[in-house]
């Protein structure tokens, strides 16, 4: 047996060697850096994924395998421009742990990109940037919410069964949109139907008035859209006032009407969409989630709370399995993607390419909730295509 001596003698030769041990090395802070939009468009729904996160952290006596959180704060500006910068920050000034954000998926991408360099563990709460959990992909980096083709191919599953045959879609000029488009299209067109034409607007533009009018000229059957935050409603209300609303059926990703319909007002009522959370969901798990996400913050929760409450269930599924050593990437991931998840979205498996496969749900706004219809498509896996992991 090693006596005290002994132990201190061998403590001190690891420590000369720069090797520390690994119960001392990981008993400090664990810093955890947000980089959310905190101004702009999309500041609302940077608040309630930091609101989701710090929920589920605090339910664990604000500690994730033994560590204290240290918060770290940068606000990303929903700018791809200034996200090299921003993430460097983090990374190279600040030295966290992890880093979690974002909602912009150009912004997205620039993070992920420093992330596979840097080996710095990242969780992303809301970008669906389809490249994330595909050619980017890597041991290091995971989402906790959807990529932007899986809501979109839900929805054209649910278009075509309805017996739309005709489409339009209009989102604005960026990779979400396109990507959202392409999952829409993915399934429209494989069930038989036909995509007229695809609109779009720069970001953030919020100008729609000429492109609803050339909607009203091509007459589709339906139109599917992606937007969200402040563009998401000024779009819902231009459409209804141009008077389309009750002649050609509008349908959309979720996050037209998630976090948006108290401001779109009746403009929204009837609007269906597809996404995987809803109000009134069937999930054991989502009214414990809300009534605790209402105490604390004393509103309800949305889609992008409950992102940011699991991305942090997956940082602590992860750091349990490496007891709180968050470069530990291999075993972080092997516990990820073994897991099943209890969300309130529902429970949830992650993929090989760390991208949940999940549940999507049909959902109609009836005032101002997004009120559970039917599951859409059950346990859709995004295609990761390009992922070698």
């Amino acid at each position: 047996m090693m006596n005290r001596k002994t132990f201190l003698t061998s403590a001190a030769s690891l420590a000369l060697a720069g090797i520390a041990p690994l119960a001392r090395a990981q008993a400090g802070k664990l810093k955890v850096g947000f980089m959310l939009p905190a101004t702009g468009t999309y500041a609302a729904l940077g608040t309630a994924i930091d609101n989701g996160f710090r929920l589920y952290v605090d339910q664990l006596g604000g500690k994730i395998a033994g560590r204290e959180i240290e918060y770290i704060r940068v606000d990303d500006e929903s700018d791809p421009s200034k996200a090299t910068d921003n993430v460097n920050k983090l990374i190279k000034r600040d030295n966290v742990d992890v880093i979690v954000g974002t909602v912009h998926s150009g912004v997205a991408m620039a993070m992920a990109k420093a992330a596979k360099e840097s080996g710095t563990l990242l969780i992303i709460p809301n970008a669906g940037a389809d490249a994330v959990t595909g050619p980017m992909c890597a041991p290091n980096i995971f989402r906790s919410s959807f990529s932007n083709w899986q809501p979109g191919f839900a929805m054209g599953e649910v278009a075509a069964k309805q017996g739309h045959k005709k489409a339009v879609t209009i989102t604005w000029k960026y990779a979400a949109g396109a990507e959202s488009v392409k999952g829409f299209k993915d399934a429209f067109e494989k069930a038989g139907g036909k995509v007229m034409k695809d609109l779009t607007v720069p970001f953030p533009n919020v100008e729609f008035q000429a492109l609803l009018t050339e909607i009203a000229s091509l007459k589709p059957d339906v139109v599917y859209t992606f937007f969200a935050g402040g563009g998401a409603v000024k779009f819902v209300k231009d459409y209804a006032a141009a008077g389309l609303k009750d002649s050609i059926p509008l349908v959309g990703a979720g996050f037209v009407t998630d976090g948006t319909l108290e401001a779109q007002g009746a403009a929204a009522e009837g609007l269906l969409t597809a996404l995987h959370y809803a109000d009134e969901l069937p999930a054991p798990k989502d009214k414990e989630f809300r009534l605790a996400y209402a105490k604390a913050y004393k509103m309800q929760p949305d889609v992008y709370a409950v992102q940011g409450y699991d991305a942090a269930q997956i940082l602590a599924i992860g750091l349990n399995a490496t007891k709180g050593d968050a470069k530990n990437a291999k075993a972080f991931s092997a516990a990820v993607t073994k897991a099943t998840i209890d969300s309130p979205r529902g429970k949830f498996t992650m993929s090989k390419a760390h991208n949940p496969v999940q549940d999507m749900y049909l959902r109609k706004v009836v005032g101002n909730e997004n009120v559970y219809q039917s599951v859409a498509v059950k346990a859709l896996a995004d295609p990761a295509t390009g992922c070698r992991m």
